[in-house]
């Protein structure tokens, strides 16, 4: 499950170079700099879409480092173009790409815990499940609703990907 749960957040964020590449394309049509949707957000008291990029890189890097034992990398939060995102997208992709099932094994009875839960702690399984996996999308659908809000052509093929389906 963990590993499965982890391919699929590896799938959609490789989605986010579709929705760089239509940003780019779109702040061209419109002879404009595309920096600027690093700073667009849907509400004031919201993330801009660069920030949106992060949360969603961090948390399923450090999800998947405090869930599988192994070390994250960093990332220093300072992108400030679409290339720099989709860099920091394709180093997490790549690392959430290293594990297998096996890293996995005993992750639902470890004990996870973080600072900013002043000493609280959940276990692996309900921090994946409650935490994890709704937090990861949130921010994913929110930088993908940033892009479409702001007029690029993007769809929900675009958010899904490439479906796995076969013919019987």
């Amino acid at each position: 499950m963990y590993n499965d749960m982890f391919r699929q957040m590896q799938k959609t964020l490789t989605q986010f170079t579709t929705w760089f590449d239509a940003a780019d394309a779109h702040a061209k049509a419109k002879a404009f700099d595309p920096k600027v949707y690093l700073t667009l957000r849907l509400a004031p008291d919201q993330f801009p879409l660069a920030r949106q990029v992060q949360i969603a890189c961090d948390t399923s890097k450090l999800a998947a480092s405090r869930l599988g034992a192994k070390e994250a990398p960093s990332h220093a939060d300072t992108e400030s173009t679409l290339d720099e995102l989709r860099a920091r997208v394709a180093s997490v992709a790549a690392y959430l790409g290293t594990f297998t099932a096996k890293d996995f094994e005993g992750a639902a009875t470890r004990v996870i815990s973080q600072p900013r839960w002043e000493g609280k702690v959940m276990s692996g399984h309900d921090y994946l499940l409650e935490y994890v996996v709704p937090n990861f999308y949130f921010h994913a659908a929110h930088t993908y609703a940033i892009l479409r809000h702001a007029g690029v052509h993007i769809g929900k093929k675009d958010y899904l990907g490439q479906l796995s389906m076969k013919t019987p």
